[in-house]
């Protein structure tokens, strides 16, 4: 990659990275499924407009957008508002990587790999030691953040299988798969948040909340998917997507300059797990596929 692509890597992870800062902020004025809905109408409502349909069938639309949209957000903004500190999840989501690589033996029959058996061992290792780790998060907090990266997981495989019948663009394809989860997240958030959840909210939002949305919607959303998929169309899919692996320092050290939250030396250990797990599942082996890892 030229040192302008690396420096666009870079940046795109750091965002991703910070992201979780805005959705700490923005779930304080937000419940997570009206949130969640709130930021896929966003990105989607204007630029659909603008973007023309990708040249796909109509099923991959929910296929991808449920299991990313409900499974993967809607899950991750609620374990944050369950107490998932929001360093902390930048990291236990990137078990996304194991949970593809499994999905993709079960429903791809993909061949796993020594490399990727061991680095699931390692990363899945990472997992225990935050899970056990004192003060890390609420039980139930943590499985739920696992349960949104099974959820982008599986929103992987069927990327990787819609892109085995064609060429798609992937920031078209962003932008109408954010069409998907709105309704249903909607219906999560009048079931399980109330009949008054939109109408408090928008009476209660403060400018930092609604800029956080707006910074997740058009920031973290439009523009890091249009750069990542630009660069991917230019570079092999393992290259760019070993920088996502910037995303987790960048999260925790975001989250404790300005959230203020402390990571603990057991809590730092098992995150470096975590990264290093996903890193070794990464390396490309002769004769073998290259894993795709997810972004965010």
């Amino acid at each position: 990659m030229s040192p302008r692509h690396v420096l666009l890597a870079t940046l795109v992870a750091a965002i991703w990275g910070f992201n979780f800062v805005p959705i700490s902020i923005a779930l304080d004025d937000f419940p997570p499924f009206l949130m969640a809905a709130l930021r896929f109408a966003a990105a989607a409502v204007p630029a659909v407009f603008f973007v023309r349909r990708p040249g796909v069938p109509v099923r991959w639309l929910p296929l991808v957008g449920l299991p990313l949209g409900v499974g993967q957000f809607g899950l991750l903004f609620l374990g944050m508002e369950l107490g998932m500190p929001a360093g902390l999840a930048s990291v236990v989501l990137q078990v996304q990587a194991i949970f593809t690589a499994l999905f993709a033996v079960v429903l791809l029959r993909e061949r796993v790999g020594p490399a990727q058996v061991t680095g699931m061992a390692v990363a899945f290792g990472g997992v225990l030691v935050l899970g056990t780790a004192q003060g890390t998060a609420p039980a139930a907090a943590f499985v739920v953040c696992l349960g949104g990266a099974a959820g982008w997981g599986l929103g992987n495989v069927a990327m990787r299988r819609m892109r085995k019948a064609g060429t798609v663009d992937p920031f078209g394809f962003m932008v109408w798969m954010s069409l998907v989860p709105v309704m249903p997240l909607l219906g999560l958030s009048l079931v399980f948040e109330g009949t008054d959840a939109l109408p408090r909210a928008v009476r209660d939002a403060s400018w930092g909340g609604v800029g956080s949305l707006l910074f997740i919607a058009y920031v973290s959303t439009l523009f890091c998917f249009g750069a990542w998929g630009w660069l991917m169309r230019r570079y092999e899919a393992g290259t760019v997507a070993m920088y996502s692996l910037l995303v987790p320092p960048f999260g925790l050290v975001s989250a404790a300059a300005l959230l203020g939250e402390r990571v603990t030396g057991v809590q730092l250990a098992g995150a470096a797990l975590v990264v290093a797990g996903v890193a070794a599942g990464s390396v490309r082996l002769r004769g073998m596929p290259q894993p795709r890892l997810g972004t965010r």
